[in-house]
């Protein structure tokens, strides 16, 4: 079943303080979360970027375009309430995460995944104490427990906004390493992105593009991207 259409109900959002936080407000009325929570924003930035979200819908309103309010939403109504157990599953990406599985061959394709993934890998190790096993292939290794330990409490460090980021980010790029990497700026989300498609873009190189995976590529770029930038301004 499709989702409803609404169309467009207010002249103008904008972005006030609210309390400690800070909220937007459609005209007079106070935005809100799907289960009627009070969108209340950490800064006055994202603020301002959601208003804008809003501001740029014309007859219709279109959830798709406007991806901070997404993020944001999903902070507060899905993660905050549990965020210790949603940390704890998103931290499980390690155990299998894009970086640790190398192709053998072609050598070609070997030399750019370890030129690009290991220095990834080596920071999530300076930064988070976290030295991740390598395999080649796709047969399964098993990562040091010390390791997912370490990655585990860095993930329940964070509070709700910071994981709905991460969320988008380790599932769009299927490596918890190169979301951490995003969130603690050691890549940009575009960077990541295209570090996360090496063995992909190398298999374009040799057979062409599929027309829908190149379409759902565009997909995950975009969100990983707004997640990307839903962190710069939190």
């Amino acid at each position: 079943m499709s989702a409803p259409v609404i169309s467009r109900f207010f002249k103008n959002a904008s972005a006030r303080p609210d309390g400690d936080g800070h909220g937007v407000w459609l005209d007079e009325r106070r935005l809100k979360t799907p289960i009627r929570l009070p969108l209340t924003l950490p800064t006055a930035a994202l603020a301002e970027a959601i208003a804008a979200e809003w501001n740029a819908q014309e007859a219709r309103i279109l959830p798709a375009g406007m991806p901070l309010t997404a993020l944001a939403n999903a902070a507060i109504d899905r993660i905050s309430p549990e965020r210790e157990a949603f940390a704890k599953r998103l931290a499980a990406y390690a155990a299998h995460d894009l970086l640790c599985y190398r192709a053998p061959e072609p050598l070609s394709l070997a030399v750019r995944l370890a030129k690009s993934w290991q220095p990834v890998l080596d920071w999530l190790a300076e930064t988070h104490g976290a030295r991740l096993a390598l395999a080649e292939g796709i047969v399964h290794v098993d990562q040091p427990p010390e390791a997912l330990k370490a990655l585990e409490s860095a993930s329940a460090a964070l509070g709700p906004f910071h994981l709905a980021a991460l969320h988008v980010l380790t599932t769009s790029f299927g490596s918890l390493g190169l979301g951490l990497a995003v969130l603690g700026g050691r890549l940009g989300a575009g960077e990541a992105f295209a570090i996360s498609r090496i063995d992909e873009e190398f298999q374009i190189e040799r057979w062409g593009h599929d027309e829908e995976a190149k379409i759902r590529a565009a997909r995950i770029r975009d969100e990983a991207e707004a997640a990307g930038r839903f962190l710069g301004l939190i």
